[in-house]
């Protein structure tokens, strides 16, 4: 890990870009999110009834009597240090080309001035935008509340990409056919198949770890090999991985304890991605 990560190849002038926010754009993100009145109230007391409340009423069952799960991922603004492991282990891991990212790095600074580096994955929103606007349900919630595609349905038409408000998703413009993977094999190795051209990509929150380790017995969150990639590798703890409805997991323990936002709430998406804010940020 201790080779400097090289720059992207310049790309040809017909191919779009994906979708890379601007500090400006970060900006317009935050607002709704950090400065709504359910927030003020929210970061004055960190123990909230109603956090508490919330993660009562999320002891929702199967049809079967089982608890359902919801996913969720803690990123702390306040440790990131912007090393970029997290976007590289992502590459590596998800087969991903530089200018396909699914997990981005924004770098802005506080009203006090201080810098500070947001990533940015899927937000596997409760209210997607962008399962409503699929004209054949490629893009769908599961149980546990991610928000998955299935790449054999989809017809490219980038509706959800148009509809999504974070820039999450990312259109398969060319067949990479046996192009090398930029950040392997020193970020990790691939582990899921490419996605043929002509489909929209998105973050899955290391889908198919999570899976396999539920059916091994293990805890993502917790067992590595069941956990997202991104969250394994970064060095100063930044990254948090659990179900929020199990209230002993360490996401339930710090969204109920410590301040925190997620992006754009004023648009009722319910993102499954909650930030703790740098000091100063609100």
């Amino acid at each position: 890990m201790s080779n400097q990560p090289q720059p992207a190849p310049e790309q040809a002038d017909a191919k779009p870009k994906s979708t890379i926010l601007t500090r400006r754009e970060f900006t317009t993100l935050l607002i709704g999110s950090g400065v709504t009145l359910a927030m003020a109230a929210f970061l004055s007391e960190p123990l909230n009834p109603a956090v508490m409340n919330l993660l009562e009423a999320q002891k929702a069952t199967d049809g079967h009597g089982a608890r359902k799960r919801h996913w969720v991922m803690v990123i702390d603004l306040s440790k990131c240090v912007g090393c970029d492991y997290c976007v590289y282990a992502c590459q590596a891991t998800n087969d991903t080309t530089d200018d396909m990212r699914w997990n981005i790095r924004i770098d802005d600074e506080t009203r006090t001035g201080k810098v500070f580096h947001l990533t940015r994955p899927c937000l596997h929103c409760q209210h997607a935008p962008c399962v409503e606007v699929c004209p054949v349900s490629a893009t769908f919630h599961r149980e546990d509340g991610l928000v998955v595609m299935d790449y054999d349905k989809c017809i490219g038409c980038r509706y959800c990409q148009t509809a999504c408000p974070y820039g999450a998703r990312t259109f398969n413009w060319v067949d990479r056919g046996d192009d090398p993977n930029p950040r392997a094999p020193n970020w990790g190795r691939p582990e899921v198949p490419r996605r043929p051209r002509g489909v929209v990509e998105k973050c899955t929150f290391c889908i198919h770890r999570i899976d396999a380790g539920l059916a091994r017995g293990q805890t993502p969150g917790v067992d590595p090999e069941a956990t997202p990639a991104c969250v394994n590798i970064c060095p100063v703890n930044a990254r948090h991985f659990g179900d929020l409805n199990n209230r002993d997991s360490r996401v339930a323990r710090i969204i109920a304890s410590q301040p925190t936002l997620r992006l754009r709430e004023d648009l009722g998406t319910e993102p499954s991605v909650y930030y703790i804010p740098p000091e100063g940020l609100v």
